[in-house]
């Protein structure tokens, strides 16, 4: 039987990266597959970067309790099947949800074996340079990127595991060290 580890953290703090890293030193880990309603992007394919459903198709696995957990995005659904999630444990893989602070915590209320782990920003000041350093978004957003930030760090004391991305190399040797 596999695991199952969960990771969040606020936009920005780059879990992504981490993530990344991390299953380039680990391929044995896999990262799970989410459903959505968004269109695939250039060289996205469907069943590897994302399920991609209609409107209809992710009412309908609302519907019928299909989910792990599920959101809207920006006018777009997002969400991870119970199914995906329990064959590739039972097939052994150890897996990897990448999620929203909210997601994670309704994972471990449906599957209380999975691990949290939240990362985290050095400091909020490093987080608020490091969305402003991607010159993406208004000021606006990025302040309310930064309120949601105070919400989710709150929430991430909930979490199994805290780990600090201070450094990629160093918040990979923690993720390590809590995964293996």
């Amino acid at each position: 039987m596999g695991k199952l580890f969960v990771i969040s953290g606020s936009s920005g703090v780059g879990k992504g990266t981490v993530i990344k890293e991390f299953l380039q030193r680990h391929p044995e880990f896999k990262l799970s597959v989410s459903c959505t309603t968004r269109s695939p992007r250039e060289g996205e394919v469907h069943g590897i970067n994302y399920f991609f459903l209609s409107k209809d198709e992710f009412k309908s696995c609302i519907d019928n309790n299909e989910f792990l957990e599920w959101a809207e995005f920006s006018g777009n659904m997002y969400g991870t099947q119970k199914d995906y999630v329990k064959t590739k444990l039972a097939e052994g893989k150890n897996l990897i949800l990448e999620i929203d602070t909210q997601g994670a915590l309704n994972v471990k209320k449906i599957m209380p074996d999975a691990q949290l782990i939240f990362i985290l920003p050095p400091s909020l000041e490093e987080l608020e340079a490091r969305l402003r350093g991607r010159h993406t978004e208004t000021e606006e957003a990025i302040k309310k990127r930064l309120q949601t930030v105070k919400s989710e760090m709150e929430n991430s004391k909930h979490f199994d595991f805290q780990i600090v991305n201070d450094s990629i190399e160093n918040a990979v040797v923690n993720l390590e060290k809590v995964m293996l």
